[in-house]
């Protein structure tokens, strides 16, 4: 039996998992309508030319192409990877062939393919090749180098099948921008996958409470970490005068782990805080939607996922100590700054 076409798709920046607890994909376009009322790629091109701003016109092949697929070539069983931006994991799902538009509602994604979602993983549980194809350009493309590391995660394929690699047979050529746009993004993810597997791998639980202590060293608090055993939820404490004596007071709770942490875990940092004391969570990974629904309610509390920490290590990289810059070896580069799609 043939193996199932795997998809891609980008959304953008969704802040929350609309996607995922409705069960679907989307792309954007809302000018076009429904876009099921376009019979083919001539269709869309001449739609999209009449829309295109000054200076755009190149791009419209191949965002024709990326309608024309998502409307007509992608079926029912095929396999789709959403890689969402805002908890750093990657989706995995299976196409049921229903597609739908949603009117009037201001969605900015309102042509959407219905998905049955298989497994939700963190992103280094993927190697770096794949996760580099999953980084695509164009907001649909087709996943073929890596298709079969795809389909062994969730199971249609024995994991020793996962590395045999097709042929890299480009789907579209991108516009300048769109192109650019994939370096400067790529290269953002990269720097984060790169310094959360270095943790990952050469940091035990504690060594890792004490980077979380040093990077707040190197952001002007005062901190240390409690003794290992018996620390009651509160991994570090810091605070901004020498002795500690005076508030704020911030109890810091840490989680090496790329996975998702709930509200349990949050909550049990919550139930320590004391008058003039504040709540930080760092972890590796992502939040529940019940914990940042907690962090919106509650003045009090942070929640800081990986990519929020790689960011701070990347801010504050000149004050890191040697053993941290050796162990998290970067450099400063400089990426066009272009708008998010």
């Amino acid at each position: 039996m043939s193996e199932p076409t795997v998809w891609g798709v980008h959304m953008g920046w969704h802040v929350d998992n609309r996607p995922i607890d409705g069960g679907y994909v989307a792309i954007g376009w809302p000018g076009l309508g429904d876009i099921r009322a376009y019979p083919d790629r001539e269709a869309f091109k001449v739609a999209l030319a009449a829309q295109a701003a000054e200076g755009h016109a190149g791009a419209v092949p191949v965002q024709a192409g990326v309608l024309f697929r998502f409307t007509h070539e992608m079926k029912a069983g095929d396999i789709v990877v959403y890689p969402s931006k805002h908890d750093r994991m990657v989706n995995i799902g299976r196409f049921t062939g229903q597609t739908s538009y949603v009117e009037g509602d201001g969605d900015e994604y309102p042509n959407r393919r219905e998905v049955e979602w298989l497994g939700h993983y963190p992103r280094n549980d993927f190697s770096q090749a794949a996760l580099n194809e999953i980084g695509s350009y164009v907001t649909l493309f087709r996943i073929r180098r890596h298709a079969r590391e795809i389909l062994a995660k969730i199971g249609l394929i024995p994991a020793q099948g996962a590395p045999a690699v097709t042929a890299d047979v480009a789907d579209d050529t991108a516009d300048d921008d769109a192109a650019t746009g994939s370096v400067s993004r790529q290269a953002e993810e990269t720097t984060a996958d790169f310094v959360i597997r270095r943790i990952m791998a050469d940091l035990s639980g504690y060594r890792f409470e004490e980077l979380v202590a040093h990077v707040l060293e190197c952001m002007g608090y005062t901190a240390r970490v409690t003794p290992r055993s018996n620390d009651g939820g509160v991994d570090v404490i810091a605070h901004m005068d020498a002795l500690g004596f005076q508030p704020p007071i911030v109890k810091v709770q840490c989680k090496r782990v790329t996975s998702q942490t709930g509200s349990p875990e949050v909550n049990q940092l919550l139930g320590t805080l004391g008058d003039g004391e504040f709540g930080l969570f760092v972890n590796l990974g992502s939040y529940s939607r019940s914990a940042v629904e907690l962090e919106r309610n509650r003045p009090k509390l942070r929640l800081i996922n990986g990519e929020q920490f790689v960011e701070l290590i990347q801010q504050h990289y000149g004050k890191l100590a040697p053993r941290y810059r050796s162990l998290i070896p970067l450099k400063l580069i400089y990426v066009p700054d272009l708008p998010q799609a």
